[in-house]
């Protein structure tokens, strides 16, 4: 084996072995080993395969279930178990023995929209659990003294689980390894800095790893491990808190409370005030309360989501929270990390500048020997790594490795001839003073998008507070960043629909503008310092409104700069993929997640683009809005339905008169005007960022256009009724009304469907086409029990109708005025 260099220290390690480095590691684990090993006693091995299969026969394995999705009970108990499902089974099977077949279209409508949800949820189910896979973490366990990748699922009680910068620890333990190992607690604890762990001290599961590296041994597994319960909830595919759902839930607890008294009216007047047939009563009765009901609300609203779901999926974008795709649909103001967002993760060195009269030579000795000194390397490390190899005869005996609080990394190095040396690497604006002649070469460099790392030889020990204070400057490492090809696209389109890009990253702020110039995002130019931003909310949030590049953003300077946009009244989404990003991802509105970030950061986020391409994020953003804004248009429509429905079942009973439709006359109606083109308008395309206020927004036109629409219908009913007498007057009468009411509803539809395309228009002539030809075809007038009877009372309908058009027109018009959403 060819010699390496050694990591070494100045004295024995109290709590923890050194790692030989030099020895084999196994190549599925990513994490390369320091370079060779003196020990001060043998490497941890982990378990052994025995011992592994003991403690799975204990069950001491981390069972914690971990799904991506509803079961498939959860899936059918929510679509069958409805209160409507409930009341509309039992007038189902009154009408079942009381009324023709016909009568009772309405319950086998219902099982089939129920079917149709079950469907689609399930075929959403099966998309996401094949995407978790794909996305699942995969701690590294070393067992046997080989390091290998497993489910967490799988990991028992006394494993030695490996960890490394964005490392989520899975379970709770206690550190058997620790380089420089620092762990941030804050979703757990609320404890804002990382905190540094040695041997001996205890990690907590749903913490993650900001810097170094380390392994710990598992304590606590499954259910006992510490926020297990809320790891389990987090990671589930959940129908959590969204404002769609709940104001669909509040239109319905309203509609039911409603219902009660009208129904009760209802059946009085029709059973026991009116002297009619009783089967012909309960049958009228039936069809004035299931058109009240709108059933298919829920369901279209489900199954918009699962179609959503299962769009995305096939862009390999994994939805971990179904609301997510409505709320990327509300986002105005989405933060974009520059590394791994708008650039690609490699980079490459493309030149090296040695200061001073440093000798090249010497300063390649010295990168190859950092490159080796971190087990992790960070992109920018990697880079380093490729251009310069290691020197052999250089020992590593100390190392720091790089946070993104710190912005640089550090090792110190016994040379091999005696001589011993400190180095960091990292930011050149927070290793030099202020004012010190290199910044003028670097911001020259950093103004054409190149990135700048500062190689600078320490004065004093590694592990001092002040290391980086009086550092000698020796070279300029220049690294060229790869740029999205589709990043420039991806902008254009953020600024197309209104939504502002702001770019948020840790690098230089030059630089950063640079980089968002070549990609054409608006204000570029005028990149802000991050760390001269005000710390008060109110004043932050001012600056990050008219500005829209920050550069040297600290993680914690994230999590404000998302604050400080929120209670400016935006709505937010942040991308990112590193550990520095997380605290910013879960304050976020909806966070974002590459496919290759961190674990910590997919944990986190509600969405992971698992083809990690920031191209996918537009698809997200419109198949939020198009199912956001099409389920405000068909809500609508049915709730135009119940408020006539209502109406015209208060009306009925201030009047005294029969009830004017049986159940198949609703089905009929509810079918042509709602539920065939609901359907189709709530797949439809739509662009239009989604807006807050959902219940007011659809009350304000349903309330009017079912006012309209029972107004005008009663009138043409109560005409049909004085011109009509004799046997079969009741069904002319309600022929005419039911004429009314369908020309009405179809107007409403119609202004719904606006703006006008070539299928929208088809969609419309198409439902009032099927109307004809109930009203022509013999057969289906009499399975519908519709006639129209003469020619006096059917255009007095249509006239009646028209006016009822006008009427709507004016009060779209004035509430889109008065009421603007």
């Amino acid at each position: 084996m060819t010699q390496r260099s050694r990591i070494e220290t100045n004295g024995p390690e109290p709590d923890g072995p050194h790692i030989d480095a030099g020895a084999e590691l196994d190549p599925v684990h990513p994490m390369k080993p320091p370079k060779s090993l003196t020990a001060t006693r043998p490497p941890a091995t982990g378990l052994t395969a025995a011992e592994v299969a003991e403690a799975i026969a204990r069950g001491e394995v981390n069972d914690v279930p971990v799904r991506s999705s509803r079961s498939t009970a959860d899936i059918v108990r929510a679509n069958v178990f409805t209160r409507f499902n409930a009341i509309i089974g039992v007038l189902w099977v009154i009408m079942l023995f009381v009324a023709p077949i016909q009568d009772s279209l309405f319950g086998f409508v219902i099982i089939a929209n129920t079917g149709i949800g079950i469907i689609q949820e399930l075929r959403a189910k099966k998309t996401l659990d094949g995407l978790a896979v794909i996305g699942e973490a995969k701690p590294s366990v070393r067992r046997d003294g080989a390091s290998a990748e497993i489910s967490t699922s799988e990991i028992v009680l006394g494993d030695l689980v490996e960890l490394g910068p964005g490392d989520k620890v899975v379970v709770d333990g206690e550190v058997a390894e620790a380089e420089s190992l620092e762990i941030d607690e804050s979703l757990l604890t609320g404890e804002a800095d990382p905190v540094l762990k040695r041997p001996g001290d205890q990690v907590m599961s749903g913490s993650f790893v900001v810097a170094g590296g380390g392994a710990f041994t598992a304590t606590k597994v499954g259910r006992e491990a510490y926020a297990a319960q809320l790891a389990e909830e987090a990671s589930r595919f959940t129908l959590v808190h969204s404002e769609l759902r709940s104001g669909i839930s509040t239109i319905l607890k309203y509609v039911t409370w409603m219902m009660i008294p009208t129904a009760t009216g209802l059946i009085i007047s029709q059973l026991v005030v009116k002297d009619n047939n009783f089967k012909d009563s309960v049958a009228r009765t039936v069809g004035g309360i299931v058109p009240m009901i709108p059933e298919g609300l829920v369901l279209l609203t489900s199954v918009a989501f699962a179609i959503g779901v299962i769009r995305l999926g096939r862009k390999q974008c994994l939805v971990q929270e179904l609301p997510a795709i409505e709320g990327l649909a509300r986002v105005d103001v989405v933060c974009l990390d520059k590394t791994g967002t708008l650039t690609e993760g490699g980079m490459d060195v493309t030149e090296l500048r040695p200061l001073d009269g440093a000798d090249e030579s010497y300063v390649h000795k010295v990168l190859g020997a950092m490159g080796e000194s971190d087990p992790r390397p960070n992109a920018s490390l990697q880079a380093i790594i490729n251009a310069y190899p290691d020197s052999e005869d250089w020992r590593c005996t100390q190392s720091l490795p790089f946070s993104s609080a710190r912005k640089y990394s550090g090792a110190a190095f016994s040379e091999g001839n005696g001589n011993s040396s400190t180095w960091l690497l990292g930011a050149p604006d927070v290793l030099l003073p202020a004012g010190d002649r290199t910044l003028a070469e670097i911001e020259q460099l950093n103004e054409q998008g190149l990135r700048v790392l500062l190689l600078a030889r320490a004065a004093g020990e590694l592990d001092a507070p002040a290391v980086a204070s009086g550092a000698t400057p020796t070279a300029l490492v220049v690294l060229e960043q790869r740029l999205r090809p589709d990043a420039s696209d991806t902008l254009r389109y953020f600024a197309d629909q209104d939504v502002a890009a702001k770019v948020i990253s840790g690098d230089n702020a030059v630089s950063v503008g640079a980089v968002a110039g070549k990609l054409g995002l608006p204000g570029a130019e005028n990149t802000v310092d991050a760390r001269r931003l005000p710390s008060e909310r109110t004043e932050m949030a001012a600056e990050l409104d008219s500005h829209a590049v920050f550069g040297r953003v600290s993680p914690q300077q994230k999590r404000d700069m998302v604050g400080a946009l929120q209670s400016n009244g935006h709505t937010v989404a942040m991308t990112g993929d590193g550990v520095n990003d997380v605290l910013a991802l879960k304050d976020a509105d909806i966070g974002v997640s590459m496919g290759s970030g961190s674990e910590a950061t997919k944990a986190v986020a509600q969405i992971v683009l698992l083809n990690n391409s920031f191209a996918t994020l537009p698809s997200v953003v419109a198949e939020g809005r198009r199912v956001i804004g099409n389920i405000t248009r068909v809500a609508t429509l049915f709730l135009t339905k119940t408020v006539y429905s209502v109406l015209l079942a208060i009306l009925v009973v201030c009047w005294q008169v029969e009830y004017p439709f049986l159940p198949r006359h609703l089905t009929l109606l509810s079918t042509l005007t709602i539920g065939v083109p609901a359907f189709f308008l709530a797949l439809a395309p739509n662009k239009e960022r989604a807006k807050p206020h959902f219940v007011r927004r659809v009350m304000r036109y349903a309330i009017p256009s079912g006012t309209i629409a029972a107004v005008t219908t009663f009138c043409t009913y109560l005409l049909a009724r004085s011109h009509y007498s004799g046997p079969g007057s009741l069904e002319a009468e309600t022929s005419a009304a039911t004429l009314t009411l369908f020309l009405v509803s179809m107007w409403v539809l119609a202004i719904i469907a606006r703006p006008y395309t070539w299928w929208r228009v088809a969609l419309v002539a198409t439902m009032g086409g099927c109307f004809l030809i109930v009203l022509v075809v013999p057969w289906l007038q009499h399975f519908f029990a519709l006639k129209l009877v003469g020619m006096t009372m059917p255009w007095a309908a249509a006239a009646i109708a028209a006016v009822g058009a006008v009427l709507l027109e004016l009060a779209w018009r004035f509430v889109g005025r008065k009421y603007p959403a």
